[in-house]
């Protein structure tokens, strides 16, 4: 294998190849946040707000957050912020740029590694364009899929670049890039873990360093015994890097409660749930309509789908490992397939969905190999016209790109993303409660129904009756959104959302004493809350009622607060004024309230600079703020 210079042709191809994808997926650049995960990852992250500071980052590699440790996806919104603000079109940009420079770099890589340049170009488009692949692009908090998949390609690009080197620096440094690119990849999503395994599958092919053929193996291995274990010697520093993140990502997913214990899902579930998200995966690769945000697990399984799930990859099996021998690319393409879904197909179950487009985003590459070698294969075995050939192939693109125009229209809101979810699958309760949230903001009626459909179906939902509760909170029906909220607690204590939900809720009845007590469980639960170290440090500052008030409490709690953002939040340094005030340190409250002042002025925020002001002047003739009765 000669690494030369790209052909003209083959980089006209991959400029054609960027600009169709950038064009097909480029409405997405106008379009805002999804509230659904987006929240979490950046609209309330106060970390990934501060844009690049040496605490965000630190925090970055130490955070369990959202239920993974992927430190290099914190820190690349932390760059968004830092170059954007808080703009959200410029990070879908982002997004789109990694998903085509990844289609891109998918097909030098091909053509580099097979000498087929149409062919190649052919699998790259379908990973460009594949409608299934526009959850991973439109989703900002799935900034993982395409940035954990750039580092997946330039560590197969920098193996193959070491495979044929001569033994010496230059073979060891191309060694230790792809396993420093690799760590890269891991701290962007662990669902990488399987690339040792894909390492192995491109050893034979198509890198030939192992031929399963009986007279190939006598040959080769026969002569050379030290060359299977040769192999598997030098997959084992990336195999540490993966058991490693699968560690971390294990402890990382129980901590937030995302894994189902055996006692939850039994292991006979377990296994027929991957056999059916198998089948779903190729059932949507080949024709990809009915594509949702959440594919909900049911309870069971009919026999009739296991049934056609166990004959179907049992088949495709047998047939792979037939034709493998002298077409290597089939026995490649499948178990890629199979072998990288194998960290999200539910043995171990993460969340309550069985498959997820987004997790078909590497994996599919090894069909979209099998169907262009395949389709040239027939083409050539059938002595098909190449222009006919080259016409279907169009056809193919033209077709993907258009289901993927239409796939990206729905991701324009929230509302039409959930309910074109809950129109193409049943008995969806997640999402109901997702589109009632999305409903909330002045929709009452029917963000109500939402929340009800949902309870309907999973009675216990603490999410759906803890939104149903804010809502209420919202409409003046207090002591129906109290109702709502404790049951919520009820069903899931070890929450700290839903303690503060409460905590507000009976703030806003003027129960003080009962929201002080629960906001203070949330913070035990969940200490880092920013907002609710702040409320709570707001109450405990300037409550009527003296025997409620704690000066030094609310001056640790609204040091906490204004910590995590950096001190750059007005509402949080007004707090934290007020709090020094009732503790009777009024130089601190006299400084403080002045930057109070000078963070609203300065962003132009004219009612809260003079609230700010009035403050002011009250701490410097030494009388703390408490709210009148």
């Amino acid at each position: 294998m000669h690494w030369t210079t790209p052909s003209r042709r083959a980089l006209l191809i991959g400029a054609l190849l960027g600009a169709a994808t950038v064009a097909a997926f480029w409405p997405l650049t106008r379009y805002g946040f999804i509230m659904f995960d987006d929240w979490d990852y950046l609209v309330q992250n106060t970390m990934v707000q501060r844009g690049l500071k040496w605490d965000a980052i630190r925090w970055a590699f130490t955070t369990f957050r959202s239920g993974n440790w992927h430190p290099l996806t914190w820190i690349s919104y932390m760059v968004d912020t830092q170059i954007f603000g808080a703009r959200v079109e410029p990070s879908h940009v982002v997004n789109l740029l990694l998903h085509a420079a990844n289609a891109v770099l998918l097909f030098f890589l091909l053509n580099r590694l097979t000498g087929a340049l149409w062919l190649s170009a052919f699998v790259a488009a379908l990973f460009a364009l594949h409608p299934m692949h526009v959850e991973s692009v439109a989703w900002l908090a799935e900034r993982k899929d395409v940035l954990s998949a750039l580092f997946f390609i330039l560590t197969l690009w920098a193996y193959a670049r070491y495979v044929p080197s001569v033994a010496g620096w230059r073979r060891s440094t191309w060694y230790a890039l792809a396993l420093l690119v690799f760590a890269s990849g891991l701290m962007s999503k662990p669902m990488l873990v399987t690339l040792p395994f894909v390492l192995l599958l491109l050893d034979y092919w198509p890198l030939q360093r192992l031929r399963l053929n009986h007279a190939e193996a006598k040959q080769n291995l026969g002569a050379r015994p030290e060359a299977v274990s040769t192999l598997l010697k030098e997959k084992l520093p990336f195999l540490a890097l993966s058991i490693a993140s699968s560690v971390v990502t294990f402890l990382a997913q129980k901590g937030g409660g995302a894994v189902a214990t055996l006692q939850y899902m039994s292991l006979s579930s377990r296994l027929t749930t991957a056999l059916v998200a198998y089948l779903g995966y190729l059932q949507k690769m080949v024709w990809p309509s009915g594509l949702a945000i959440l594919y909900l697990r049911p309870g069971h399984w009919p026999a009739q789908r296991v049934a056609l799930a166990v004959f179907v990859l049992a088949a495709l099996t047998i047939l792979a490992v037939r034709w493998g021998r002298q077409r290597g690319w089939v026995l490649v393409g499948w178990l890629w397939f199979l072998g990288m879904l194998v960290p999200v197909i539910g043995l171990v179950q993460v969340g309550n969905q069985y498959m997820a487009d987004r997790y078909s985003y590497l994996p599919l590459i090894g069909l979209f190999i099998i169907v262009a070698w395949g389709g040239w294969d027939i083409a050539c075995r059938c002595k098909i016209n190449q222009r006919i050939v080259s016409a279907a192939a169009l056809a193919v693109i033209a077709g993907a790109a258009a289901a993927t125009q239409s796939q990206v229209r729905l991701w324009k809101n929230s509302e039409t993303l959930f309910k074109h979810c809950l129109d193409v699958t049943s008995d969806n309760w997640f999402t109901h409660n997702l589109q009632g949230v999305a409903l909330g903001q002045g929709r009452f009626e029917e963000a109500r129904e939402q929340f009800l459909a949902a309870l309907r179906l999973q009675p216990h939902y603490a999410d759906a009756l803890a939104n149903l509760g804010v809502l209420l909170t919202y409409h003046g029906d207090y002591a129906e959104a109290t109702r709502y909220l404790e049951e919520a607690v009820s069903v899931n204590p070890e929450k700290a959302s839903l303690y503060a939900q409460l905590g507000s809720v009976l703030d806003g009845k003027g129960k003080t004493e009962p929201a002080i007590a629960y906001y203070r469980q949330s913070l035990r639960l969940n200490p880092d809350q920013e907002k609710i170290c702040n409320d709570l440090a707001w109450l405990l500052a300037t409550c009527p009622d003296a025997k409620l008030r704690d000066g030094n409490e609310a001056v640790r709690l609204a040091e906490h607060a204004c910590s995590l953002s950096g001190y750059q939040k007005t509402i949080l340094v007004g707090t934290l004024a007020a709090a020094y005030a009732e503790a009777g340190r009024f130089p601190d409250a006299v400084a403080t309230a002045q930057r109070a002042v000078d963070l609203a002025s300065a962003s132009g925020q004219t009612e809260l600079a003079k609230r700010n002001r009035e403050l002011l002047e009250r701490y410097k003739t030494g009388q703390p703020y408490h709210e009148p009765h």
